[in-house]
């Protein structure tokens, strides 16, 4: 019988696997169902079919499992009286830490949905030796226990809900990779540097911080550099500042001060003046705030090539 390969998200940790089903049901968005995973039994959700491009978009965890059924009302109760039982979990397995007096901070406790294992998720500052803490545990619940040390933002993962911009925390809702990131990227994004603004629930760095990082820096390799020498229809002056969201650059031109300028009018005045008679400055476009020359001081030369001076 053919089958049919769909993405699914799946899991406490909100992971995405590949997984087959039968081509004669058509799944679709949204859909919750049943899937075979390396844990046993899980209730995930149908995110898309898994084409070559939507493979190419995201993090998978796992890959080639299958879908078992579409998940039914009398799933959806036992789903949640599962977790009804996950609170008592928690609240045993955190006695039974303190009295083995193991470092570690509890932060979920996740019960397969085929009850195939008992996954206790922890943060701690180092390894931890939990060997007779699993034994402990698994006379306790009856079941398999698997122990995992996460981070601070898989802990958020867990247990955020809402972030800053009044949407679902990202790390929740789709986030899977969860790259570095640096003050640098919030530096070059001009965003504010106040520790309680770029901090996200996990008290790291935001991760949205990220999302256009790449584009600044490519922005960026475009532009001279700060401190470069260069020319433009006011003057001789010196590159002090980037404006990567609007492409364009401060120059600071003696007895003038500083000046706004687009890319292409850092150029020799000679092909600055040939642009403008070409009908390249975009004062078409009434753009504000350009030194361009273009005789209204609000214009604009939008020609791809400039010319850049070394530094």
């Amino acid at each position: 019988m053919d089958m049919i390969r769909y993405i699914v998200r799946y899991g406490a940790m909100r992971l995405h696997g590949i997984f087959m089903f039968s081509a004669g049901e058509r799944l679709r968005h949204g859909d919750r169902v049943i899937v075979r995973t390396l844990c046993g039994q899980e209730l995930g959700v149908i995110l898309c079919v898994a084409t070559p491009e939507a493979e190419s978009k995201i993090s998978l965890d796992a890959f080639e499992d299958r879908v078992i059924r579409l998940a039914t009302a009398e799933d959806d109760a036992e789903l949640r009286r599962l977790r009804e039982v996950e609170r008592e979990e928690f609240k045993r397995c955190g006695e039974i830490v303190r009295q083995m007096n193991v470092m570690m901070d509890l932060v979920r406790v996740e019960h397969i949905f085929g009850g195939e294992r008992l996954i206790v998720y922890y943060v701690a500052e180092g390894r931890v030796d939990f060997r007779e803490l699993v034994k402990l545990l698994a006379m306790e619940f009856q079941t398999r226990i698997e122990m995992r040390q996460i981070g601070v933002r898989d802990e958020t993962r867990l247990l955020a809900d809402f972030g800053d911009c009044g949407l679902e925390v990202c790390c929740n809702l789709y986030l899977n990779d969860m790259a570095p990131v640096s003050m640098k990227m919030a530096k070059l994004q001009k965003a504010t540097l106040d520790p309680n603004k770029v901090t996200g629930r996990c008290g790291r760095l935001k991760c949205c911080l990220r999302y256009e990082y790449d584009h600044y820096l490519e922005t960026q390799k475009k532009l001279p550099s700060i401190g470069a020498e260069v020319n433009t229809i006011n003057g001789d002056g010196k590159v002090v500042a980037h404006e990567l969201l609007a492409n364009k650059i401060w120059v600071e031109i003696p007895d003038l001060g500083k000046k706004l300028f687009c890319p292409a009018a850092i150029n020799l005045k000679s092909n600055l003046v040939a642009a403008l008679d070409e009908g390249k400055c975009c004062c078409k476009k009434n753009s504000e705030g350009c030194e361009c020359g273009d005789g209204n001081g609000n214009g604009e030369v939008i020609d791809d090539d400039f010319y850049t001076d070394e530094d």
